[in-house]
């Protein structure tokens, strides 16, 4: 595609978004040349329950981002009744901005996962997949379902991440249990998941 936008997508129910997405978005911005990348919190998940409400989601998002030139907040997915799929999503962004390519950033469970997902051979036609692959992760299992999927028409540039322990279940279960997480979320996330007395009863 000449001249076109290159533009990442983020997406994830970011119940809380942690630092570990802040890097992937980062390592894909600057490995793969995005002009932007769109943190797309998800509305109502079909693949996810007891979900933390919508609002909250996208504050977080919005003050995890608020210093970081080139990512932005898109509230696609949050704006939609009913469960929300990636193929509709894309779509929607596809018809809107014919002229602009699409790259999707997933971790690299996904590849094992996108399949199940509602139309995936309409994903591989919309967006590039960017897969983060980190040094714990069984290279040849990666590269061989890579293959499979390119076979069906997917386009994937792999990452080069390091390894970060981080994820929101994890990030949840130390809230409700006292332990610091600091080190795992922007402060004005960790500040407000304290004054808004988030995952504290968490089950």
């Amino acid at each position: 595609m000449k001249n076109g936008r290159r533009i990442g997508i983020m997406g994830g129910t970011f119940n809380p978004i942690h630092n570990g997405h802040l890097l992937l978005a980062a390592k894909a911005q600057e490995q793969v040349f995005l002009e932007q990348v769109l943190f797309m919190p998800s509305g109502n998940s079909y693949m996810k329950r007891n979900v933390l409400e919508t609002q909250k989601r996208v504050d977080m998002v919005s003050l995890a981002i608020k210093n970081h030139p080139g990512f932005e907040l898109s509230l696609i997915e949050t704006r939609k009744s009913g469960n929300t799929y990636t193929c509709e999503t894309l779509n929607y962004l596809k018809a809107a901005n014919p002229n602009t390519q699409y790259y999707f950033i997933v971790g690299a469970d996904i590849l094992f996962q996108i399949e199940q997902w509602r139309h995936p051979e309409q994903i591989f036609q919309m967006a590039v997949l960017v897969c983060a692959v980190r040094d714990d992760y069984d290279i040849d299992a990666i590269q061989e379902k890579g293959n499979a999927l390119a076979a069906s028409g997917a386009n994937i540039i792999y990452l080069n991440m390091p390894k970060l322990d981080i994820s929101s279940t994890d990030i949840r279960a130390k809230v409700k249990s006292g332990i610091p997480i600091s080190k795992l979320v922007p402060p004005e996330v960790a500040h407000y998941i304290e004054q808004e007395h988030l995952y504290y009863e968490e089950d």
